[in-house]
């Protein structure tokens, strides 16, 4: 995601780790993330079987989600595709985009 305001504006030292001292503007910071505990709370199902990190980017406004999944039963890309649409003008519908 974009540049928080817990990070420096120059590289310094960090209580967190040595990565959350790198300036803010001029890196790519990899960095932890809560998504994956709140997609369990909102989602029960898949509470404890995700993980996730971030990258802090000297953007001012982006996101994006690079999701690998185990699937348990084989499945072509369009099926998922399909799949990842119906859901998202269904149930997910304003969540799934």
């Amino acid at each position: 995601h974009s540049i928080t305001a817990t990070q420096k504006t120059v590289d310094g030292p960090s209580m967190k780790d040595w990565r959350g001292g790198r300036a803010a503007s001029f890196n790519i910071i990899p960095s932890s993330t809560g998504a994956a505990k709140a997609v369990g709370k909102v989602l029960p199902v898949l509470n404890g079987k995700l993980t996730g990190m971030s990258f802090r980017v000297p953007t001012v406004d982006v996101s994006v989600v690079d999701l690998t999944v185990k699937l348990e039963k084989e499945a072509s890309y369009d099926d998922i595709k399909a799949a990842i649409k119906e859901e998202s003008e269904g149930k997910l519908k304003g969540i799934l985009g």
